[in-house]
């Protein structure tokens, strides 16, 4: 009996969340409070290692929970709870979407949303730049303006990097190792 009402309460959470993992906390601590299943403080802890732990905080906190209340079968109906509402909403929305795609109505939506996405994209990436290489990683509107000599070393060997990588391999050089570079570059250079 507790792993169905350890499922249908993570459902009812997935299903009328909006707004992410943090916007359930309220919803998860009247629910799991309320029901005994734990103590407010043990659950601020849970949420805390949440947090911290790699992976999407909804499900992080709901297997978290059904751990504690029930033990390994808690913990897999809780977690199948609070991800099988969005797996089926994701199915109906790809459903739909194959069925209206060919529509010249929302095909010409899409087109035009492609250049504002893009612009998202393009902007934020600039915004960041600037603020790691001028501003050392503070507001972007701060008023200490300093130039980062490491930082922008950095991206410009980074860039150059990658853009050399793709015209001798002809393939882009993978985002991991990529990443993985940036970090050891980032290492060197900072510490």
């Amino acid at each position: 009996m507790i792993y169905f009402e350890l499922f249908y309460v993570f459902f009812l959470i997935g299903l009328f969340t909006f707004g992410g993992g943090y916007a359930m906390i309220p919803m998860i601590e009247n629910e799991v409070v309320a029901r005994g299943w734990l103590s407010s403080s043990t659950l601020a802890n849970f949420i805390a290692i949440s947090e911290s732990t790699p992976g999407p905080f909804a499900i992080n906190i709901a297997t978290f929970v059904g751990s504690q209340t029930a033990g390994i079968g808690g913990a897999i109906c809780s977690t199948i709870g609070v991800v099988l509402p969005s797996f089926i909403i994701i199915l109906l929305v790809a459903f739909i979407l194959t069925k209206i795609l060919s529509n010249r109505f929302v095909k010409g939506a899409l087109r035009g949303v492609r250049p504002v996405i893009l612009a998202l994209i393009l902007s934020t990436a600039i915004i960041f730049m600037v603020q790691t290489i001028c501003f050392m990683g503070n507001d972007l509107f701060s008023q200490t303006i300093s130039f980062n000599r490491k930082g922008f070393t950095l991206l410009l060997f980074l860039g150059s990097f990658a853009y050399l990588y793709q015209k001798v391999n002809k393939k882009s050089l993978h985002p991991i190792v990529l990443l993985a570079i940036s970090a050891g570059l980032g290492i060197i250079l900072f510490i």
